[in-house]
């Protein structure tokens, strides 16, 4: 194991068992580290996201412009984390009043509702809400996507101590990757990606992102609010993933491997 383990990871001791019949043997291994991260916004509750604690005002800034609590980054004041003890992290976020007020009223009334998530028409209707189309042209040549994900490996500390964690990566047209974030869950890394690249005014439509993910429809979904042009993920995409994909005019590659990926669509 690591002497200096990268962030976001701690060591944990296990036993070793082996299949030729050796005796079983002690193992230090780094861990990803999880924990339950309650969202504070303006004062009120709004969820509690397992993940992993780290650059935590980029995924506070992601968050909000995934979810779209505010249109763009000038409606996020501030963040600020802090630990509880043997429970987790609170994680505080401060926006504008303006973009407050409708968030506070719709936090209420889930609040009050229950806590299922997805619950009758209007929430369906929520998740599979229209979104403004892509409209970024990128041209993006196969030689790119392949370099990309090529470089991926090098650029995934926490990824590479722990083999636990996902990665979202932003690269520019040409394949070379500017920006990186981990995190235990894939939605985490992305939202992580999206407040790196706001808080250092990287416009996403100038680039493209690589997932080391399975491509569910919050994926796509994300990077359609983002104004990714061209999203890439390391497994398969789903029927939904496809469909939304398509709808919004994002383009998706899938199952991108060293020699081959899967892109969405027809010849």
């Amino acid at each position: 194991m690591p002497a200096d383990l990268p962030a976001g990871a701690v060591a944990h001791d296990f036993v070793e068992h082996f299949a030729d019949g050796r005796p079983p043997a002690p193992r230090g291994r780094a861990l990803a580290v999880e924990a339950p991260v309650a969202i504070e916004i303006n004062g009120l509750g709004y969820a509690v996201m397992m993940a992993t604690p780290t650059d935590l005002e980029d995924y506070a800034l992601g968050f909000c412009l995934a979810e779209q609590l505010i249109a763009d980054p000038s409606g996020f004041v501030a963040a600020q984390a802090a630990e509880v003890a043997g429970k987790g992290w609170i994680l505080r976020i401060t926006l504008a009043t303006t973009d407050a007020a409708p968030l506070l009223e719709r936090a209420r009334l889930r609040l009050s509702e229950g806590s299922c998530g997805l619950c009758g028409i209007e929430s369906l209707e929520q998740v599979l809400r229209p979104l403004p189309p892509i409209r970024a042209a990128l041209a993006v040549d196969d030689a790119a996507i392949f370099r990309a994900t090529a470089a991926l490996a090098d650029h995934q500390a926490l990824g590479r101590a722990t083999r636990a964690a996902h990665a979202a990566a932003f690269c520019t047209a040409d394949g070379t990757i500017v920006a990186l974030r981990e995190d235990v869950g894939r939605h985490n890394a992305f939202d992580k990606l999206v407040g790196t690249l706001a808080r250092a005014g990287h416009d996403p439509a100038g680039g493209f992102v690589v997932l080391t993910a399975r491509c569910s429809y919050e994926l796509v979904q994300k990077a359609v609010i983002a104004g990714v042009p061209l999203l890439v993920t390391v497994s398969a995409a789903s029927t939904l993933a496809a469909e939304r994909a398509s709808a919004h005019g994002l383009r998706l590659v899938s199952l991108a491997r060293d020699d081959s990926f899967l892109e969405n669509g027809t010849i």
